[in-house]
């Protein structure tokens, strides 16, 4: 339904779409801009932060294009508009994923994959089935660690109510950082988006065996293959959570 109304007016969609990829290209510009002083970053050359900024931006604009209005949840519960939903005959989880969809988010997915393809073309790669393989995986299980941390956050607001933000700093944040080289943060921060909260599985990990680089905290090679098994594990985490969120929902009481 919502593909479809946003359809009615095509000039305008394509318009808008292409207007947000423009927009999220400045923040890639930024990078470009500091590389014209540098040569480096963190060891890292610009084609090198490209693939990591471009992994990350596309995985987190799919999840987003899906997931993302699960940052409406809360105004959902607060104005009782989430009563509604519980009474047609359709999973609440679909209802709420698919609340106003946006196809307009094509246009950062873009972005990102436009970026990712001018990295992969400067970069001097070997490149065989295995890499081609990891460099799927990177993308497709990123999208789904951020799908999954879409939903923990929307989950939180069956009892915060207000807490988009308190989403946003894992989401759209962990995308900002995972956009850099781990090797320019400090340790305990490298160690909390693996360890706690595993962003680090999205593209650093498996971005520095794509690379050929060594692992800043010393971890198995084996570690730079978890992402398929760190997003099924957050999946888990995510389905069972929003289990509980759902039971607890009292509606607005207002």
């Amino acid at each position: 339904m919502w593909v479809r109304s946003t359809m009615t007016y095509r000039t305008s969609f394509v318009l808008v779409t292409l207007g947000s990829a423009g927009i999220s290209l400045l923040d890639f510009v930024a990078v470009l801009i500091m590389f014209a002083h540098v040569d480096a970053l963190g060891g890292f050359t610009v084609g090198e932060v490209g693939l990591l900024y471009g992994t990350s931006s596309l995985s987190l604009s799919l999840a987003q294009l899906v997931m993302g209005p699960m940052e409406r949840l809360g105004s959902r519960i607060r104005d009782g508009s989430l009563d509604a939903m519980l009474v047609r005959p359709v999973p609440l989880f679909l209802q709420v994923a698919a609340d106003r969809f946006a196809l307009r988010r094509l246009g950062r997915a873009l972005q990102g994959g436009g970026v990712l393809v001018w990295a992969l073309a400067s970069l001097e790669l070997d490149w065989s089935p295995g890499r081609v393989l990891l460099l799927v995986m990177m993308v497709v299980c990123g999208a789904v660690i951020f799908g999954a941390l879409f939903t923990l956050g929307g989950v939180f607001q069956f009892w915060a109510q207000d807490a988009s933000e308190v989403q946003a700093a894992f989401t759209y944040g962990g995308n900002a950082l995972l956009q850099y080289p781990p090797t320019i943060f400090g340790r305990e921060l490298v160690q909390g988006v693996t360890f706690v909260v595993p962003l680090a599985f999205v593209n650093w990990l498996p971005a520095l065996r794509l690379l050929g680089r060594e692992d800043p905290l010393g971890l198995p090679g084996w570690v730079d293959f978890l992402s398929p098994v760190v997003a099924a594990v957050l999946c888990g985490v995510a389905a069972v959570a929003w289990r509980a969120g759902v039971r607890s929902y009292r509606s607005t009481g207002s």
